[in-house]
């Protein structure tokens, strides 16, 4: 929410306007008549009658991408895939289970990268290929999952996700 301007600042934003010329075959941007600058504003708001906003919970909106180094060494199998998983034939549900089990069960054996393969879907754009990055960003997930990558030609490609997983805590 942006305040309104001071007259101290106007006077000096209006200075500075004055020594800008615009481009040229554009026209001048239109200043406010007098009539138009003449919005009350309240001198003080009473701070009891704003409420207090409740601190939101901080959602996690998304997976990053794994480091570009650590994505070749997996590519090029340097760093080994721990474990893979197929969901083909899975519904969305099932395939959300069976997605989040396995990851823990990875992560609990010491693994540091996983393949999912989603497949690509009828024409390139199955659910699965697009809901598996949502369901990888999730809030309970983010301890397990560092970052997520569309996998190499060699392990399915753009149907399937390499999935970094961060250390296991001691």
């Amino acid at each position: 929410m942006r305040r309104p301007l001071r007259p101290e600042e106007q006077k000096v934003w209006a200075l500075v306007a004055g020594t800008v010329h615009p481009l040229p075959g554009r026209a001048a941007p239109k200043t406010p008549t007098p009539e138009e600058k003449a919005v009350e504003v309240p001198a003080r708001i009473d701070p009891a009658a704003i409420a207090p906003a409740a601190p939101k919970p901080r959602a996690r909106i998304g997976v990053e991408g794994i480091e570009p180094n650590r994505r070749h060494r997996i590519v090029r199998e340097r760093d080994p895939i721990g474990a893979r998983l197929d969901l083909h034939g899975l519904d969305q549900d099932r395939a959300r289970a069976v997605l989040e089990s396995f990851l823990q069960r990875a992560w609990d054996e010491g693994c540091r990268s996983v393949l999912v393969i989603t497949g690509k879907g009828v024409q390139g754009d199955g659910i699965l290929r697009r809901r598996t990055p949502e369901w990888l960003g999730a809030a309970h997930l983010s301890h397990i999952v560092a970052g997520i990558s569309e996998a190499g030609r060699r392990h399915g490609g753009a149907g399937a996700l390499y999935v970094a997983l961060k250390r296991k805590g001691r």
